[in-house]
C-alpha cells in the first residue's frame, strides 16, 4: 500500500516557536474527489492555549488552529477552513487574493481531534462537494498559540514579509485530480 508522505510545516522566520518541535501534514485525495488530511503537532502541548470549543468561529485563526486554504490549479477563487481542537470549524470563501465573498452551504468536515502527552493531532475529511473538481493547490498552515497569548504561524512555506497564508507563494502543494 502506498501512502502519501508527509509534508514539515515551517515557522516563520519573524515568530520563532520554542514550544512546538515540529508539525507535519498528509493531505490525501480520495478518488470520489474529496480529501483527508492529517495534521500531528509535537512539543510542549502544556505550553499552548488549546481551545476548548468556546471560541466565535468566525475567528478560530486567532487562536491554535489547524488551517487549508484550497484552490483549483491555474483558478483566482480559494476556500480557506479553520480546524479548531475545540471541534469547531469554520469556512471562508474568496474571489481573489483576500476578497471574502458569501460562502454557499456545503457539507462539514469530519473531524477527529487527539491529544496525547506531547501531541496534538488532526483527522479531517473534506467531502468532494467542500473542494473544487480538478486538481488543487494547497496552502496548509497551522496558528499556534503559547499561553502567554503571542502567536506562531507555520506552513509549508512562507513568502517574504510579515505571515500571510492567503499569499499565493504559500499555496506550495500540488494535488491531481481524483482518479476514480
Amino acid at each position: 500500500m502506498n501512502l502519501p508522505p508527509f509534508h514539515a510545516l515551517v515557522c516563520h522566520p519573524d515568530a520563532p516557536d520554542d514550544c512546538v518541535r515540529v508539525i507535519r501534514v498528509v493531505a490525501d485525495r480520495e478518488a470520489d474527489g474529496g480529501l483527508r488530511l492529517g495534521y500531528r503537532l509535537e512539543g510542549a502541548v502544556d505550553r499552548l492555549r488549546i481551545p476548548d470549543g468556546g471560541l466565535p468561529v468566525e475567528r478560530l485563526w486567532a487562536h491554535t488552529c489547524f488551517e487549508l486554504f484550497v484552490l483549483a490549479e491555474g483558478g483566482e477563487a480559494y476556500r480557506e477552513f479553520n480546524f479548531s481542537p475545540g471541534g469547531q470549524w469554520m469556512r471562508f470563501d474568496f474571489s481573489a487574493y483576500r476578497l471574502r465573498i458569501d460562502s454557499p452551504a456545503l457539507p462539514a468536515p469530519q473531524l477527529d481531534w487527539q491529544r496525547s502527552g506531547d501531541a496534538l493531532r488532526l483527522d479531517a475529511r473534506l467531502p468532494a462537494a467542500s473542494l473544487p473538481a480538478g486538481a488543487l493547490r494547497l496552502a496548509i498552515t497551522a496558528v499556534v498559540e503559547h499561553a502567554d497569548g503571542s502567536l506562531c504561524y507555520w506552513a509549508l512555506g512562507h513568502p517574504p514579509g510579515k505571515p500571510d497564508f492567503h499569499h499565493r507563494d504559500g499555496f506550495a502543494l500540488a494535488l491531481p485530480a481524483p482518479t476514480p
